[in-house]
């Protein structure tokens, strides 16, 4: 059993839906970041980033003590690697796969997620800021794009790469662009929302946060200010 300690944003949903592709059993614990949830003790024991995703998993391969992971392209890699699932055993196949597992960790999920701060949640509009994040995340769009032309999928076959990428493109709309500009991207993104277990996965969202509410002014203190709830 894994014990997914989790909340309904595009990292979070990367994690459910390896889980619900791999039929792996889980067990959400729901970390409300809007509340500070992430700031417990006994999630920091696990995740001491203060951020979701992070995983307990109850019975590793080696059947030692439970193993907890924080990271989500981390937890991706050793659900991957545990399941022999999404991840090629060979060494060209794998490379393919982790590159653009470490394109989305280190690129398209930092710059969207700027984007995202600064054209949605920023107290006062900074135009320099949102429009340097906007040209980058389209920049990223199009590499993505190119990618995509001649394959179905980011590494040839589905794997924990589209996994990681999906969720941060989901919302291109709020990220200032036209998807009709990126053809392949846009084929793509039909093609996983068509997946099942992509479906049940941001079902599990609904679930959690059925009515997600605007950040009230504490939610931003908390977010994006680093800091614990007022007592």
């Amino acid at each position: 059993m894994i014990d997914l300690h989790y909340w309904t944003t595009p990292n979070g949903h990367k994690i459910t839906l390896f889980l619900e592709e791999a039929a792996v059993p889980y067990r959400i614990v729901p970390v409300n970041i809007g509340k500070g949830e992430q700031f417990a003790p006994d999630f920091l024991r696990i995740s001491p980033n203060n951020r979701i995703p992070a995983i307990v998993d109850h019975a590793p391969a080696d059947g030692g003590a439970p193993i907890s992971i924080f990271e989500s392209g981390a937890i991706l890699q050793y659900l991957a690697e545990k399941t022999g699932r999404f991840l090629p055993a060979d060494v060209r196949g794998r490379i393919e796969v982790m590159q653009w597992l470490f394109w989305q960790v280190a690129g398209l999920g930092p710059m969207a997620g700027q984007n995202h701060h600064f054209a949605q949640y920023a107290p006062e509009p900074i135009p320099y800021a949102i429009e340097r994040y906007v040209r980058e995340t389209a920049r990223l769009y199009g590499v993505l794009d190119r990618r995509l032309a001649d394959r179905e999928f980011v590494a040839g076959a589905y794997s924990i790469a589209d996994m990681a990428i999906y969720p941060w493109v989901v919302p291109w709309g709020k990220q200032g662009q036209r998807i009709e500009d990126f053809p392949h991207v846009q084929r793509w993104l039909a093609a996983m929302a068509a997946r099942p277990a992509v479906q049940r996965a941001y079902a599990r969202a609904e679930e959690i946060n059925p009515r997600p509410q605007p950040f009230d002014e504490e939610a931003r203190r908390i977010l994006f200010g680093g800091q614990r709830p007022s007592p």
